[in-house]
């Protein structure tokens, strides 16, 4: 028997996040050739509200896949050479196995979980070996930590390194300013702050990056971010799309477009810091066992990773959450029963995770007084 539904405003995972209705509704619309002029208008529509999202005046590439594609496009479109990933978390580490698996030689700069690499560490590493490209996660979603992605391409271009940035569950809810910051790649996925269903990801690359990765053999053929430039400039996509997907898109784009970037940053600032006041509160009345597992500046405003002591695992605690009519995630990865996560993103609002965070009070207090 399949359970019900829990009704809207009431999912608080880490990704994929809530739907609104009407954008969901948009998935129904009849099938339209991909090749004619109709879906150049929704392209094209789209690249409006993509740009001002990503801060860009380079077009943005659409893929109907999930983000780990647009890694692997990354991975596969950077110079010749060898690649240094920062791990600090579950999904740097697939960027990580992702060069591997392309069959780049690489380097792992290792970083506790739940920490964000040392900027220092970060610049000496890069002068020590000759690297081609560096990955690098701006927000970790296994951990809730940020990065200063910003200053690490920095970093690396002084050393002639490109940088590839995961902002996964970053762009559309953490501050990323691709042209100001000078960025070299940044890829995203829709179904975490942009608050669409999962199955496309989102990229900008600079010209910079498209031109030297012009000359790079064995970019394959799917993710070929050449080709990807090339097509998004005549408002199409490479191969044919999802085009459900990219009807929802049109219409939660735009939506995000009408609110502006420096509220949707704003709010899901207030959302993270409601979180972090509701987890002290938490750690004060059961100890300090429950904390937010990032630093203090250097967290996520999108998700938050909260420790548990050792008399809980993640699994019990999600339990008593849907008991109360809330979803929320467990841990990733080795944090997967020692951790639970809050996803405040997407079109979540104060008042919606004010109740979310109730419901996580009762079934903590419930479960800690046994």
């Amino acid at each position: 028997m399949t359970a019900p539904l829990l009704p809207n405003g009431t999912f608080f995972f880490p990704g994929p996040t809530e739907v609104r209705t009407p954008v969901l509704a948009a998935m129904t619309q009849p099938m339209i050739p991909h090749r004619g002029a109709a879906f150049e208008a929704l392209f094209l529509r789209m690249q409006e509200s993509l740009r001002m999202i990503f801060g860009t005046r380079r077009p943005v590439y659409v893929s109907s896949s999930s983000a780990t594609g647009l890694m692997e496009a990354g991975v596969r479109c950077a110079p010749p050479g060898r690649i240094l990933s920062v791990v600090n978390g579950a999904f740097s580490a697939r960027f990580a196995a992702i060069a591997q698996a392309c069959a780049r030689e690489m380097d792992v700069l290792e970083v506790p979980w739940g920490d964000t690499v040392n900027l220092d560490d970060l610049a000496r590493r890069l002068r020590s070996t000759r690297y081609a490209a560096l990955t690098i996660v701006h927000s970790e979603t296994s951990t809730g930590a940020r990065q200063d992605v910003r200053t690490a391409t920095r970093l690396a271009r002084e050393q002639g390194t490109a940088c590839l940035v995961d902002s996964v569950t970053g762009i559309g809810g953490a501050e990323l300013r691709f042209d100001d910051w000078e960025l070299d790649f940044a890829l995203t996925g829709s179904q975490k702050a942009l608050a669409l269903p999962p199955g496309l990801a989102f990229a900008a690359a600079s010209e910079a990056f498209i031109a030297s990765a012009r000359g790079t053999p064995g970019r394959g053929l799917y993710f070929d971010l050449v080709e990807f430039d090339a097509y998004a400039l005549k408002g199409q996509t490479p191969n044919t799309p999802a085009i459900p997907l990219f009807f929802a898109a049109d219409v939660q784009l735009a939506a995000i477009a009408a609110e502006g970037m420096v509220a949707r940053w704003a709010r899901h600032a207030a959302m993270a810091e409601r979180t972090y006041a509701w987890v002290d509160a938490l750690g004060g009345r059961h100890g300090d066992a429950l904390h937010v597992l990032a630093r203090e500046g250097h967290r996520s405003p999108t998700v938050t990773s909260i420790t548990l002591p050792e008399s809980l695992t993640a699994s019990t605690v999600i339990k008593a959450v849907k008991e109360r009519g809330f979803t929320i995630g467990s841990g990733y990865g080795k944090n997967k029963e020692t951790t639970v996560r809050i996803g405040h993103m997407g079109d979540h609002t104060l008042e919606g995770l004010e109740r979310c965070l109730t419901a996580c009070d009762g079934a903590f207090d419930g479960l800690l007084s046994r």
